[in-house]
This record gives structure tokens, sequence and C-alpha cells, in this order.
């Protein structure tokens, strides 16, 4: 099902909040704002929403709808509650506006408002407005070299010829992947044309909310072992020794990083799947169950791009890690929260 059209949308809101608070719509009344840079002014019940509708729900979006309606919110004063409208929020979506202090209400049930004598949560219900087909991404595999080789560099400006060298993608590729970041606001442009990190934060956060470590393959085994780091230490070993490419990431990376909490699973990239004899000679079992190796075959190669010694042991860059995290088990929230607050808090270009 196709989003609908704004003014469909913002009567759909207006009833949705009707019916979250007990009232009729006939009771709900729209004002147009004195800006463009917010919808609606909604008043109802005695209380006032100042309404901003995207038809799009990614993070760039909701950023910018969330600053929209917070600030004119502040204007208009009186208690006003700022609230960002969607088809379907997403859990990314979701904790950003939380942590902004901003509402959101979407067209598919979900809905997190709190305002003067108001607290509503209500969420679980799936996306009505799915797209069939795959929609296109600057997070793709092969797309998101882009946005690596540009969180590596944060504080640099570089021209779309530089980016697509150091990637070592094709030119005209490498310029829809740009227009599609420039689109969603993600980077922005010099006066001398070339592109630089708007907002590093905003850049990793939008790429997290889209990433999929299940595109990789994953080839799950089990290797004996005393401990987390035993097992990093003897696998790095020795797929180095025999010239396999690899890079530790998840939970052993993050642990490599920042020496928080101690780890089961060793996953690490390979740029193919080790020899026989490699995997003879670390006595590896394929089996799911009771898994503590995951050799991961990447979707693409730049999850190579940034990688280094640490420790002994060659690990992915952190910002791969961090993506790596979102869905690993054990503590691999707390690691991610860690890994960011020491790692990826773009002071200074790395």
């Amino acid at each position: 099902m196709r989003p609908p059209s704004e003014p469909a949308a913002l009567r759909q809101v207006a009833e949705r909040l009707a019916d979250l608070l007990g009232l009729s719509s006939t009771e709900a009344v729209t004002h147009e704002p004195r800006s463009a840079e917010v919808d609606a002014i909604l008043d109802i019940g005695g209380r006032t929403f100042v309404v901003e509708w995207k038809g799009a729900a990614g993070l760039p979006s909701v950023s910018r709808a969330a600053s929209q309606v917070q600030q004119y919110a502040s204007e208009v004063g009186g208690g006003a509650t700022p609230l960002v409208t969607v088809p379907f929020m997403g859990s990314v979506g979701d904790e950003y506006c939380r942590e902004a202090g901003v509402s959101w209400l979407d067209l598919s049930g979900n809905a997190f408002i709190v305002a003067p004598g108001l607290r509503v949560r209500i969420g679980g219900k799936p996306n009505r407005f799915k797209r069939r087909g795959r929609p296109s991404s600057a997070f793709a595999p092969k797309s998101s070299r882009i946005a690596r080789w540009l969180l590596l560099h944060p504080r640099q400006a570089m021209t779309q010829r530089e980016v697509a060298r150091a990637t070592n993608m094709d030119e005209g590729f490498t310029s829809r992947i740009v227009a599609r970041l420039e689109e969603d606001d993600l980077i922005v442009r010099e006066p001398s044309g070339a592109i630089r990190v708007r907002a590093p934060d905003l850049l990793l956060d939008a790429w997290r909310e889209d990433y999929d470590f299940s595109k990789h393959r994953i080839v799950k085994g089990h290797v004996p072992a005393r401990s987390g780091d035993e097992l990093i230490r003897r696998l790095a070993d020795e797929l180095r020794d025999h010239g396999t490419e690899h890079a530790a990431t998840g939970m052993a990376a993050a642990w490599l990083f920042t020496r928080f909490a101690a780890f089961r699973i060793v996953a690490s990239y390979v740029a193919e799947m080790p020899s026989a004899e490699v995997l003879d000679r670390l006595s590896f079992r394929q089996e799911s169950r009771g898994a503590n190796v995951w050799l991961v075959v990447p979707a693409d190669q730049g999850v190579f791009h940034g990688a280094g010694d640490r420790g002994g042991v060659r690990c992915v860059h952190p910002v791969q890690a961090y993506l790596d995290l979102k869905e690993h088990p054990e503590r691999a929230d707390e690691a991610a929260a860690q890994l960011r607050a020491e790692l990826l808090t773009w002071g200074a270009d790395d």
C-alpha cells in the first residue's frame, strides 16, 4: 500500500489522535501554520499539536521533522506538543524521537506521545505500507562503501572522483549513490563541488537502521577453546598463517577495542571460506547449536576498508564492528554503546 497524500495523511492523523483521546474527530480543529516549516497545528481536547508529516520514515526524514516541530512548538508556546507523523516508524526513528523529546504517531497504529497530562505508548503494529520489490538504498552492501569511506574521514571534503578511486568503484555508480545521500541530507556539497559528511552520527544511525548482517554468508561452527580471547587469537593466527584475508568483528572486535564484556562467540570476516586443511587444524565442526565461531564471507569486500591490527588481531574498523553488533547475541547492545562512546565520537579525522 502506498502512503497517502499529505492532506489525506493529516486527516488520518487527526482521526487517530481523536481516537487515542477518546474524542470525536469532529472535535479536532486544524489550523494552517504561520510557517511552511511544519504542516499543521492541530487543536483537540484542549491540547495543541504541532504536526509534520513525512511520507518516508527513514532517519534523515524523521530527524528533519523532529527538528522542525520542536522549533515551531517552542515558538507557539502554551505547552504545544511537537508531533512527527509517518506511515510507519522504525525502531531507530522511535529511539531518535524519544531522545529528542519529540512525540510521534504512525498510520500503521503505533505511537509515542508525551503531552501535559497524557502519555501514550503503542507498539508492535506491522507496517501497513511495505513496498514490494527491493527499494534502492545508499546502504546496500556495495553502495555502503561510500558511507563507510566518508565515516572513516568525517572531517575531510573530497571530490566524487576521489571517493570512487578510494572505494574502487565506477564513477557513474558513485555519482548515483552520492546523489541519494545528498537527497537524504546526509552529506553536504562544498562550493568547490567536493562532498563531506553533514553529521557523522546521523549518517551512522541511518546506515544502522538499514543494515542487515544476514546479507553476508555466515557459517557457524564450534572450535575447542577455554576462552573467547584464546579463541580469537588462535583463529586469527591460523587465518594469517595461511594467507586468508580476515578481520574480527562483533563482540570479539568490540572487546579488543574497549575491553568491555567477556564474550564467547567469535565472528570473523573471511575473504573466502578457509580450506579444509585450515578448518581441520582448528578442529572446526560446523553446527549452529552451541556455535562459538562465525566465519562470515562478506556480501561485499568493502567490510575490510579501514581494518587494522588491534592487540595482535586484525579487526574491522570500529564503524563496521558497531554495525555488526546490531544483530549479535550476548551483551551486544551494551558493547555497541560502549564502542560508540569511546571510538565513534567524531572528534577528529581518522
